[in-house]
């Protein structure tokens, strides 16, 4: 077998991974390889076999705390030869002491228990067909102005800060995002990205059920007949039956898995993740 090279991404290689990922029915967002590169443009990684890339994936290191591996996959003509198990491993050791999150597919679970990782709990993905339903909270669309208090409430719901990658994603192009304010507080947001069939929303954080279901609601308006993806964690019940009130159908799930623990998040508050391949 030929040895497996493995070297840092280039910004127009991650293309590949994200061609990939359609290949595999993941529905990447059609914005999804420029603004997840900005999350850690030294975190993606390929693995050659003469000159070919056979295997990609990334681990992003948020903080001196905590990293998310993601976008991991093998060619299909390439798998069963150990590669993704060296890319993996390598992807760890680039993430040090941190504790490690990823949304391992179903069938790997046995497989990332050997390396180190365990399981909690499923996120599913559910999905419908958008409609209009009526909103009860004051919904306001995202402009720069709400983007530090944004980023305040998003450290509630997510393991780290993640600065630079959440200003862009909220405002990034063919998308939408929206927040709830009370006396200028905010008390949910969302963002809705457009795919390359659909639409996905990510996060949907809120302080209430109440408020999760008005944003949601809020991003189905403008884009009714189209459909509307959700990737939900089953450890907030109350996440779990507001896709089942909005008659979604689970099409897809992961497990979330961690290597040093499950960090400290406001779980009751997160409605849906921000993608599979970020955390």
């Amino acid at each position: 077998m030929s040895q497996l090279k493995i070297r840092t991404m280039l910004p127009e290689e991650l293309s590949i991974a994200t061609n990939w990922a359609a290949q595999e029915g993941w529905n990447p967002g059609i914005n999804d390889a420029a603004l997840f590169y900005l999350a850690d443009p030294t975190g993606f990684f390929v693995g050659e076999v003469d000159g070919e890339v056979v295997a990609v994936g990334s681990a992003v290191r948020y903080d001196e705390h905590y990293a998310f591996c993601g976008l991991y996959i093998v060619a299909p003509a390439h798998r069963g030869k150990g590669y993704g198990l060296e890319l993996t491993k390598h992807r760890l050791n680039y993430c040090g002491e941190r504790n490690v999150g990823i949304d391992g597919v179903l069938e790997n679970v046995e497989i990332y228990k050997r390396i180190g990782y365990v399981p909690y709990y499923q996120n599913k993905r559910f999905q419908k067909i958008a409609s209009s339903k009526q909103i009860n909270s004051a919904i306001s669309e995202v402009t720069d102005s709400h983007i530090s208090a944004i980023l305040n409430y998003d450290l509630q719901c997510f393991s780290a800060p993640r600065k630079t990658f959440l200003s862009v994603w909220l405002m990034q192009q063919h998308g939408r995002a929206v927040c709830v304010l009370e006396d200028g507080v905010v008390k949910g947001y969302a963002v809705r990205r457009k795919c390359q069939e659909g639409y996905k929303v990510g996060p949907l954080f809120a302080d209430s059920p109440a408020i999760a279901a008005d944003i949601f609601h809020a991003l189905q308006q403008d884009i009714q007949g189209e459909i509307i993806i959700l990737d939900v964690p089953e450890n907030n019940p109350d996440a779990v039956r507001l896709a089942e009130t909005e008659k979604m159908e689970v099409v897809f799930a992961t497990s979330r898995m961690y290597q040093k623990g499950l960090p400290k998040t406001n779980s009751n508050k997160i409605f849906g993740i921000t993608t599979f391949e970020l955390g």
